[in-house]
């Protein structure tokens, strides 16, 4: 399983999200470091809309996500961007 689905799968089972998207952003990153030539699952971004978020600030839900993934940055990711979002606020995306 790719690590863009593992997360996909774990967001999915943590936060029943009405919206998801994680996308691999890897291929920007190229040349960023040594070690990264642009190939791989390194860098991925996630737009996320789950009630699971209500009463959370945003620094509160970045922490939920990071916390969920530890194993995956352990295991290879970079970074991470999260766009996270209770139902009926609005997004850029």
């Amino acid at each position: 399983m790719s690590l863009q689905s593992r997360i996909e799968t774990k967001l999915n089972a943590a936060f029943s999200p009405e919206r998801l998207v994680v996308i691999n952003e890897s291929h920007l990153h190229a040349g960023h470091h040594p070690d990264m030539n642009g190939t791989g699952e390194t860098h991925m971004r996630i737009r996320i809309v789950s009630s699971a978020f209500i009463g959370m600030g945003r620094v509160a839900r970045h922490r939920a996500i990071n916390d969920l993934l530890k194993a995956e940055f352990d295991e290879g990711l970079h970074a991470l961007a999260v766009e996270p979002a209770v139902p009926g606020e609005t997004t850029r995306w």
